[in-house]
């Protein structure tokens, strides 16, 4: 804020990239990630949505016009282009897993929801897009994890101007598995 309404993902990529000696800016990121357009309707009269995991869904920049977010996939294409070869996509790992890579020194992009514990179904939307079904939240949010410990996670928030910000492990790790266990870090 207050450039990126719905800037989350990149802002938070851009202070993984930068973590790891990027000189990049959430502006930039914004510009680069690839974009879904979205709704359109078909011949049937169905309507269709960009699908977050092809690509940034709808308006990054204002609340004036639809919008969404972007899934890890196009996150972690982008920052490849910054960090050729030492990507690590961790979605699908164990929280553990996550964890361990925070434990070694790198920091982890996460999605997670605006609320960092787990949603009920009815926050939940399916949407048609036109590479198949997709669940999505308009609590739809992203983070980087910059630390834990035995009951909290520490969290860089681009909504939150508290850095390390202190929250609930478990209901942390709850969202996250929620939202389809989405991770990416850096290798040295």
């Amino acid at each position: 804020m207050p450039e990126l309404d719905r800037g989350c993902e990149v802002t938070s990529l851009a202070m993984l990239l930068q973590h790891a000696g990027v000189d990049v800016e959430k502006m930039e990121l914004a510009e680069k990630i690839k974009k879904e357009n979205t709704p359109y309707k078909n011949e049937n009269g169905t309507y269709y949505y960009g699908n977050p995991n092809d690509g940034f869904v709808g308006d990054i920049y204002t609340f004036d016009k639809m919008g969404y977010g972007v899934f890890h996939g196009p996150v972690a294409d982008l920052a490849e282009k910054y960090l050729p070869g030492r990507i690590e996509d961790l979605s699908g790992s164990s929280f553990d897993e996550v964890l361990g890579k925070i434990k070694n020194g790198k920091p982890v992009w996460v999605i997670i929801n605006a609320d960092f514990r787990a949603l009920p179904e009815s926050e939940f939307r399916i949407w048609n897009t036109p590479s198949g079904q997709v669940k999505i939240t308009w609590k739809e949010h992203s983070v980087v994890i910059t630390g834990y410990d035995r009951e909290h996670v520490y969290v860089n928030d681009p909504l939150n101007k508290m850095k390390n910000r202190k929250l609930s492990l478990t209901d942390f790790e709850e969202a996250w598995k929620q939202m389809g266990s989405q991770a990416i870090t850096y290798k040295n």
